[in-house]
Protein backbone atom coordinates (compact mmCIF):
# COMPACT_ATOMS: atom_id res chain seq x y z
CA UNK A 1 0.00 0.00 0.00
CA UNK A 2 2.71 2.36 1.09
CA UNK A 3 4.33 1.64 -2.78
CA UNK A 4 1.36 2.30 -4.57
CA UNK A 5 0.78 5.66 -2.64
CA UNK A 6 4.19 6.53 -3.11
CA UNK A 7 3.92 5.52 -7.24
CA UNK A 8 0.69 7.73 -7.39
CA UNK A 9 2.44 10.68 -5.69
CA UNK A 10 5.43 10.98 -8.12
CA UNK A 11 2.85 10.18 -10.69
CA UNK A 12 1.06 12.99 -9.73
CA UNK A 13 3.96 15.21 -9.62
CA UNK A 14 4.65 14.45 -13.02
CA UNK A 15 1.16 15.45 -13.91
CA UNK A 16 1.88 19.20 -12.51
CA UNK A 17 4.51 19.82 -13.71
CA UNK A 18 4.07 18.78 -17.02
CA UNK A 19 0.73 21.00 -16.73
CA UNK A 20 2.57 23.67 -15.34
CA UNK A 21 5.18 23.95 -18.13
CA UNK A 22 2.79 24.90 -20.53
CA UNK A 23 2.66 28.49 -22.43
CA UNK A 24 -0.23 29.45 -23.92
CA UNK A 25 -1.22 31.08 -26.81
CA UNK A 26 -3.47 33.68 -28.41
CA UNK A 27 -4.41 33.35 -32.17
CA UNK A 28 -6.75 36.21 -32.94
CA UNK A 29 -5.33 39.66 -31.31
CA UNK A 30 -5.35 42.53 -33.18
CA UNK A 31 -3.63 46.07 -33.35
CA UNK A 32 -5.19 48.75 -35.03
CA UNK A 33 -3.07 50.45 -37.89
CA UNK A 34 -3.09 54.07 -38.88
CA UNK A 35 -0.46 53.09 -41.63
CA UNK A 36 -2.52 50.48 -43.31
CA UNK A 37 -5.62 51.95 -42.42
CA UNK A 38 -7.39 48.56 -40.58
CA UNK A 39 -6.93 45.99 -37.72
CA UNK A 40 -4.34 43.62 -37.86
CA UNK A 41 -4.55 40.36 -36.66
CA UNK A 42 -1.51 38.88 -34.53
CA UNK A 43 -0.99 35.80 -32.17
CA UNK A 44 1.56 35.49 -29.70
CA UNK A 45 3.25 32.59 -27.41
CA UNK A 46 3.63 33.34 -23.74
CA UNK A 47 5.94 30.95 -21.81
CA UNK A 48 5.19 29.37 -18.93
CA UNK A 49 4.79 31.55 -15.98
CA UNK A 50 3.81 35.13 -17.81
CA UNK A 51 0.97 35.34 -15.75
CA UNK A 52 2.43 34.39 -12.23
CA UNK A 53 5.81 36.98 -12.13
CA UNK A 54 6.74 40.09 -12.90
CA UNK A 55 9.44 39.11 -15.19
CA UNK A 56 10.52 40.28 -18.56
CA UNK A 57 11.00 38.28 -21.60
CA UNK A 58 13.23 38.80 -25.30
CA UNK A 59 10.86 38.02 -28.00
CA UNK A 60 11.07 36.26 -31.25
CA UNK A 61 9.19 37.59 -34.23
CA UNK A 62 8.06 34.35 -36.50
CA UNK A 63 6.97 35.82 -40.05
CA UNK A 64 5.14 33.04 -41.66
CA UNK A 65 5.00 31.82 -45.13
CA UNK A 66 2.76 32.64 -48.50
CA UNK A 67 -0.86 31.34 -48.12
CA UNK A 68 -0.34 31.35 -44.31
CA UNK A 69 -1.64 34.14 -41.97
CA UNK A 70 -0.94 34.54 -37.88
CA UNK A 71 -2.17 31.07 -37.83
CA UNK A 72 0.04 28.96 -39.73
CA UNK A 73 3.17 28.76 -37.31
CA UNK A 74 0.23 28.12 -34.59
CA UNK A 75 -2.09 25.25 -36.76
CA UNK A 76 0.69 23.60 -38.60
CA UNK A 77 3.89 24.53 -36.48
CA UNK A 78 2.70 23.26 -33.63
CA UNK A 79 4.44 26.79 -31.95
CA UNK A 80 3.26 25.92 -28.43
CA UNK A 81 4.30 22.42 -28.09
CA UNK A 82 6.97 22.84 -29.57
CA UNK A 83 8.21 25.91 -27.57
CA UNK A 84 6.99 24.40 -24.25
CA UNK A 85 9.17 21.24 -24.82
CA UNK A 86 12.48 23.34 -26.22
CA UNK A 87 11.78 25.23 -23.12
CA UNK A 88 11.35 22.89 -20.31
CA UNK A 89 14.18 21.00 -21.88
CA UNK A 90 16.30 23.73 -20.81
CA UNK A 91 17.42 24.09 -25.15
CA UNK A 92 16.10 27.77 -25.33
CA UNK A 93 15.39 30.73 -22.68
CA UNK A 94 11.68 31.77 -21.91
CA UNK A 95 10.69 34.12 -24.58
CA UNK A 96 7.58 35.55 -26.24
CA UNK A 97 6.84 34.47 -29.75
CA UNK A 98 5.49 37.00 -31.87
CA UNK A 99 3.29 35.69 -35.12
CA UNK A 100 2.13 38.62 -37.32
CA UNK A 101 -0.67 38.28 -40.15
CA UNK A 102 0.96 39.55 -43.68
CA UNK A 103 -1.71 37.69 -45.76
CA UNK A 104 -5.07 40.72 -45.36
CA UNK A 105 -5.21 43.05 -48.03
CA UNK A 106 -2.29 42.66 -49.70
CA UNK A 107 0.35 39.62 -49.33
CA UNK A 108 3.78 40.25 -48.50
CA UNK A 109 5.92 41.73 -45.77
CA UNK A 110 7.30 44.38 -48.26
CA UNK A 111 6.18 48.41 -48.40
CA UNK A 112 4.28 48.07 -52.18
CA UNK A 113 5.99 49.88 -55.03
CA UNK A 114 2.80 52.07 -54.85
CA UNK A 115 3.40 53.50 -51.63
CA UNK A 116 -0.06 52.69 -50.35
CA UNK A 117 0.11 49.92 -48.62
CA UNK A 118 3.44 50.01 -46.54
CA UNK A 119 3.36 46.84 -44.05
CA UNK A 120 6.95 46.89 -43.57
CA UNK A 121 6.26 50.57 -41.72
CA UNK A 122 3.33 48.87 -39.69
CA UNK A 123 5.90 46.53 -38.31
CA UNK A 124 8.69 48.59 -37.33
CA UNK A 125 6.18 51.75 -36.12
CA UNK A 126 3.14 49.88 -35.01
CA UNK A 127 3.53 46.75 -34.16
CA UNK A 128 6.36 46.52 -32.61
CA UNK A 129 5.81 49.32 -29.88
CA UNK A 130 2.32 47.85 -29.46
CA UNK A 131 4.15 44.79 -28.51
CA UNK A 132 6.35 46.49 -25.98
CA UNK A 133 3.58 48.41 -25.23
CA UNK A 134 1.29 45.71 -23.86
CA UNK A 135 3.41 42.71 -22.97
CA UNK A 136 6.07 42.51 -20.71
CA UNK A 137 9.29 42.44 -23.65
CA UNK A 138 12.54 43.98 -22.82
CA UNK A 139 12.95 46.08 -25.71
CA UNK A 140 17.05 46.13 -25.98
CA UNK A 141 18.19 45.02 -29.37
CA UNK A 142 19.85 42.08 -27.48
CA UNK A 143 16.64 40.76 -26.40
CA UNK A 144 14.81 40.48 -30.34
CA UNK A 145 15.17 38.77 -32.87
CA UNK A 146 13.29 37.59 -36.26
CA UNK A 147 12.75 34.61 -37.92
CA UNK A 148 10.46 32.82 -41.02
CA UNK A 149 9.93 30.67 -43.22
CA UNK A 150 10.01 30.92 -47.25
CA UNK A 151 8.25 34.00 -47.69
CA UNK A 152 8.91 35.19 -43.89
CA UNK A 153 11.90 34.13 -44.21
CA UNK A 154 12.64 36.50 -47.16
CA UNK A 155 10.72 39.18 -44.81
CA UNK A 156 13.39 38.06 -42.16
CA UNK A 157 16.16 38.65 -44.19
CA UNK A 158 15.26 42.11 -45.60
CA UNK A 159 13.73 42.85 -42.02
CA UNK A 160 17.15 42.89 -40.92
CA UNK A 161 19.52 43.96 -43.90
CA UNK A 162 16.81 47.02 -43.87
CA UNK A 163 17.20 47.87 -39.72
CA UNK A 164 20.15 45.60 -38.34
CA UNK A 165 19.90 47.76 -35.17
CA UNK A 166 16.98 45.85 -34.24
CA UNK A 167 17.48 42.54 -34.17
CA UNK A 168 20.58 40.42 -32.44
CA UNK A 169 19.39 37.24 -34.32
CA UNK A 170 17.72 36.61 -37.73
CA UNK A 171 16.54 32.97 -38.77
CA UNK A 172 15.87 33.03 -42.44
CA UNK A 173 14.29 28.70 -43.02
CA UNK A 174 13.66 28.21 -46.91
CA UNK A 175 13.65 31.67 -47.87
CA UNK A 176 12.15 33.49 -50.48
CA UNK A 177 15.80 35.84 -51.19
CA UNK A 178 14.00 38.03 -53.78
CA UNK A 179 14.60 39.14 -57.19
CA UNK A 180 18.46 38.45 -58.30
CA UNK A 181 17.75 40.90 -61.19
CA UNK A 182 15.61 43.85 -61.91
CA UNK A 183 14.10 41.94 -65.00
CA UNK A 184 12.42 39.57 -62.13
CA UNK A 185 11.41 42.61 -60.37
CA UNK A 186 9.91 44.13 -63.41
CA UNK A 187 8.11 40.25 -63.74
CA UNK A 188 6.72 40.58 -61.04
CA UNK A 189 4.99 44.29 -60.55
CA UNK A 190 1.23 44.75 -61.04
CA UNK A 191 1.16 45.17 -65.00
CA UNK A 192 -1.82 47.90 -64.26
CA UNK A 193 0.83 50.00 -61.99
CA UNK A 194 1.88 52.89 -63.74
CA UNK A 195 5.40 53.39 -62.85
CA UNK A 196 8.42 55.33 -63.83
CA UNK A 197 11.86 53.55 -64.38
CA UNK A 198 12.92 55.33 -60.95
CA UNK A 199 10.75 54.28 -58.78
CA UNK A 200 11.54 50.51 -60.04
CA UNK A 201 15.01 50.91 -60.14
CA UNK A 202 14.86 52.51 -56.13
CA UNK A 203 13.02 49.78 -55.49
CA UNK A 204 15.00 47.04 -56.73
CA UNK A 205 17.96 48.15 -54.97
CA UNK A 206 15.89 48.33 -51.72
CA UNK A 207 14.31 44.94 -52.37
CA UNK A 208 17.68 43.09 -53.48
CA UNK A 209 20.79 41.54 -51.06
CA UNK A 210 23.31 42.06 -53.63
CA UNK A 211 22.47 45.54 -54.09
CA UNK A 212 22.18 46.38 -50.60
CA UNK A 213 25.54 44.88 -49.74
CA UNK A 214 27.37 46.68 -52.51
CA UNK A 215 25.76 50.26 -51.41
CA UNK A 216 25.99 49.99 -47.71
CA UNK A 217 28.56 51.75 -45.94
CA UNK A 218 31.01 51.02 -43.68
CA UNK A 219 28.57 51.24 -40.82
CA UNK A 220 25.82 49.92 -42.34
CA UNK A 221 27.79 46.50 -42.94
CA UNK A 222 29.35 46.71 -39.37
CA UNK A 223 25.54 46.49 -37.86
CA UNK A 224 24.94 43.56 -40.38
CA UNK A 225 28.05 41.63 -39.23
CA UNK A 226 26.85 41.64 -35.62
CA UNK A 227 23.74 40.14 -36.07
CA UNK A 228 24.05 36.64 -36.02
CA UNK A 229 22.59 34.91 -38.89
CA UNK A 230 21.38 30.92 -39.60
CA UNK A 231 20.35 30.35 -42.12
CA UNK A 232 18.41 26.67 -43.37
CA UNK A 233 17.05 25.35 -46.70
CA UNK A 234 16.13 21.42 -47.52
CA UNK A 235 18.62 19.88 -50.20
CA UNK A 236 15.02 19.61 -52.15
CA UNK A 237 13.67 22.81 -51.61
CA UNK A 238 12.56 24.53 -55.02
CA UNK A 239 13.75 27.79 -53.23
CA UNK A 240 17.30 26.01 -52.81
CA UNK A 241 19.37 27.65 -55.64
CA UNK A 242 18.58 31.55 -54.08
CA UNK A 243 19.47 30.45 -50.24
CA UNK A 244 23.15 28.96 -51.48
CA UNK A 245 23.10 32.18 -53.51
CA UNK A 246 22.82 34.13 -50.43
CA UNK A 247 25.25 31.91 -48.33
CA UNK A 248 28.05 32.86 -50.93
CA UNK A 249 27.00 36.76 -50.93
CA UNK A 250 27.46 36.58 -47.16
CA UNK A 251 30.69 34.98 -47.76
CA UNK A 252 31.94 37.44 -50.35
CA UNK A 253 31.02 40.40 -48.17
CA UNK A 254 32.79 38.82 -44.86
CA UNK A 255 29.03 38.77 -43.07
CA UNK A 256 29.23 35.94 -40.19
CA UNK A 257 26.49 33.09 -40.45
CA UNK A 258 25.43 29.64 -40.24
CA UNK A 259 24.15 27.72 -43.40
CA UNK A 260 22.65 24.60 -43.36
CA UNK A 261 21.40 22.36 -45.95
CA UNK A 262 19.68 19.45 -44.37
CA UNK A 263 17.31 16.56 -45.62
CA UNK A 264 13.75 17.90 -46.73
CA UNK A 265 11.70 20.12 -48.86
CA UNK A 266 9.73 23.24 -48.77
CA UNK A 267 7.12 21.73 -45.54
CA UNK A 268 6.25 22.10 -42.45
CA UNK A 269 8.02 18.84 -41.29
CA UNK A 270 11.27 20.66 -42.41
CA UNK A 271 10.09 23.85 -40.42
CA UNK A 272 8.94 21.92 -37.23
CA UNK A 273 12.15 20.23 -37.31
CA UNK A 274 14.04 23.84 -37.07
CA UNK A 275 12.26 25.90 -34.69
CA UNK A 276 13.57 24.19 -31.88
CA UNK A 277 17.02 24.92 -33.40
CA UNK A 278 16.09 28.15 -34.53
CA UNK A 279 14.98 29.18 -30.43
CA UNK A 280 18.28 27.56 -29.03
CA UNK A 281 20.30 30.03 -32.03
CA UNK A 282 18.64 33.13 -30.57
CA UNK A 283 18.72 32.43 -27.29
CA UNK A 284 22.46 32.49 -27.54
CA UNK A 285 21.88 36.19 -28.46
CA UNK A 286 19.43 36.65 -25.35
CA UNK A 287 21.77 34.88 -22.99
CA UNK A 288 25.16 35.50 -23.65
CA UNK A 289 26.78 32.73 -24.78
Amino acid sequence: MKRLITCLTIALAITVTTSAQQGQVFETLTVKSTILKMDRKFAIYLPDGYNQTDQSYPVLYLLHGSGDNQTGWVQFGQVQHIADQTIAAGQAARMIIVMPDADTGRRGYFNDIRGDFNYEDFFFKELIPHIEKNYRVRSERRYRAVAGLSMGGGGTIFYTLHHPEMFAAAAPLSASTGSWDIEQVKARLPQDAKLTTQQIDEYYKRNSIEEMLKAASEDELKQIKQVRWYVSCGDDDFLYEGNARLHVTFRKNEIPHEYRVKDGGHTWTYWRMELPLVMEFVSKSFTQY
